[in-house]
């Protein structure tokens, strides 16, 4: 690859754009490395002639670093398939990226909190079995959903997944209650509890919403706990898509018109 990528904008006239490099976890569930993939080109598609590659934190290759290595010079913004702040966006993602110092590299915000997500969590709700049309009053109080999250044990990561449950719950009109499948200290609540906890005020309709953004252990053991319908992680989702572009072109703007070597500080927009 050249150091520099040209891309022609709706004017006609052609910039040089860093690549877009996905960083997703990784999973040893075969079906995560598929969906990335599909994510991948889905971003391709899009936005015509913008190099887009993958590079996992772990369990899945290409690996991060390999990726990095690769990249014979030039710009990259990496850009992660993560829902919320943690140790991965704010130190192995940063640091990978200081031990590429070939590139010039910026770290996009993880894609959570936004808007974005609660559109697609609705619309993965919806193709799960929840109803289209907004709910009437009486409905809104059965039903609810539980927020099921990885868990972290950075009290950003929660708070993160605490804004993205009240997101979705003002775009539904019902409690949204975020729970994790892997409880710490700083994510406590169980996805057993909360749906425990909404039963006992009775919600009788009750949904699991995978706050993931692929396929794996976490999300198939939160949705084996719904007692009634359970959605799908995001997968490659066309908002995510949209989102993971809005997050690239965030980072590119915060970094105009900084020379390289601003333009490599390793700053979490």
């Amino acid at each position: 690859m050249t150091p520099s990528n040209p891309l022609r904008d709706e004017s006609g006239s052609t910039h040089l754009v860093p690549t877009l490099i996905l960083v997703p976890h990784g999973s040893r569930d075969p079906c995560a490395l598929a969906t990335v993939t599909a994510l991948a080109e889905r971003i391709r598609e899009r936005r015509p002639g913008l190099p887009v590659r993958l590079g996992h934190i772990e369990l899945n290759e290409p690996l991060l670093t390999d990726t990095l290595a690769a990249e014979q010079g030039g710009r990259a913004v990496l850009v992660p398939l993560l829902l919320s702040r943690g140790q991965h966006v704010k130190r192995d993602i940063p640091a990978a990226a200081a031990d590429a110092p070939h590139l010039a590299t910026r770290v996009a915000a993880p894609l959570g909190p936004h808007p974005m997500l609660a559109e697609a969590l609705h619309s993965r709700l919806v193709e799960a079995g929840w109803p289209a049309r907004p709910l009437s009053v009486s409905a809104r109080r059965r039903h609810a959903v539980v927020l099921a999250a990885a868990g972290s044990r950075d009290p950003e990561s929660a708070a993160d997944t605490e804004r993205a449950a009240k997101l979705l719950a003002d775009r539904l009109g019902v409690p949204v209650v975020p729970a994790y499948a892997a409880p710490t200290e700083a994510c406590a609540r169980t996805v057993p509890e909360a749906l425990a906890a909404l039963a006992a005020e009775g919600r009788t309709r009750t949904a699991v919403a995978a706050y993931f953004t692929a396929p794996g252990r976490f999300a198939t053991q939160s949705a084996s706990a719904a007692p009634w319908i359970a959605a799908p992680p995001f997968g490659a989702h066309p908002t995510l898509a949209r989102l993971a572009l809005h997050r690239y072109d965030e980072a590119r703007a915060h970094a105009r018109p900084a020379p390289a070597a601003e333009y490599r500080r390793l700053t979490t927009v």
